[in-house]
């Protein structure tokens, strides 16, 4: 997943510890130029206070002209930490750019230089609370060049929003072993001839011999059948609502992690939320489908 945000937006001013000293040492030579006259501390304010306008420009500029690209994974889970991987782009035809910081959550991540033109890397990780479609909020760029005296930041234009999905939570999925699925996630039966047996039946002869149950046929009248499922694992249908769990969130963690390992197997899985039901199927972005439906239901 790629958001190109531009920098852009009213900037922010923060006066660091090597700024406080450094106007404070201007003001006191400015009262003493007033006070004594001395053209020599005069001069020596003035260039004080034009090195300080100089650096404002330089670090106004220093902030144009940027472009973050943010390449998020397609999977987000809610307090899982995720890898962010950060590419900031300057496109200034001229100068490069210096000591640029991206803030993003409780990360900084440092951008040293970056000539004109070129494109910088990084990756980070930051941990999402809270499932559902969220905006990256409080995103902004940062610097302190040339001199530490100021912070300077600006915040993106475009907000990205991320979707954060349930944490799995791992459970059982209440089919294994053949018997009488319990609720939560049932199967669905597809018959087959090397599966785990799921039931015996008359034998109508189109079965093959060797699905005949010997034992149990000899204490009948009729030959007996075993009808098992597909080894491909029989369709899963998911339901929550069935699901252990103290809470709603413990429940869709669980059908998070049936989902996930499901489609990890490449066994058919669908979802029942909130009288819909999704049909099983495979494949990543069906997958993706479900998370998505687990991570905004009972947010509205």
């Amino acid at each position: 997943m790629r958001h190109r945000p531009p920098a852009a937006g009213p900037p922010g001013l923060k006066l660091t510890r090597a700024g406080v000293v450094y106007i404070a040492l201007t003001l006191l030579l400015g009262f003493a130029a007033v006070n004594t006259g001395n053209n020599l501390i005069y001069l020596l304010v003035s260039a004080l206070l034009g090195f300080m306008v100089v650096s404002g420009i330089l670090g106004r500029e220093n902030l144009r002209h940027l472009h973050l690209d943010l390449l998020l994974p397609d999977e987000i889970y809610d307090g899982i930490p995720t890898l962010v991987t950060l590419q900031l782009t300057n496109g200034r035809r001229r100068t490069p750019s210096f000591l640029l910081r991206v803030l993003i959550f409780d990360q900084a991540p440092l951008f040293v230089a970056i000539p004109r033109g070129e494109t910088a890397t990084t990756t980070v990780e930051v941990t999402f609370r809270g499932r559902g479609a969220r905006p990256l909020e409080g995103l902004r760029l940062s610097s302190i060049f040339p001199i530490n005296f100021f912070r300077r930041s600006v915040p993106l234009a475009k907000v990205p929003t991320v979707t954060v999905f349930p944490a799995p939570r791992p459970c059982p999925d209440r089919t294994a072993g053949g018997g009488v699925p319990r609720p939560g996630a049932r199967p669905l039966f597809r018959p087959g001839l090397d599966g785990e047996l799921a039931r015996i039946s008359d034998y109508s002869g189109a079965e093959p011999m060797k699905s005949i149950h010997w034992k149990l046929s000899a204490r009948h009248d009729q030959l007996k059948v075993k009808k098992e499922d597909a080894t491909e694992a029989s369709p899963l249908l998911v339901d929550p609502d069935g699901l252990p769990g103290a809470g709603l969130e413990e429940r869709l963690g669980c059908a998070a992690f049936l989902i996930n390992r499901s489609c990890r197997a490449g066994r058919p899985v669908g979802l029942k939320l909130g009288g819909r039901i999704f049909e099983p199927s495979t494949g990543r972005p069906h997958k993706l489908r479900l998370l998505k439906e687990l991570a905004g239901h009972g947010l509205d």
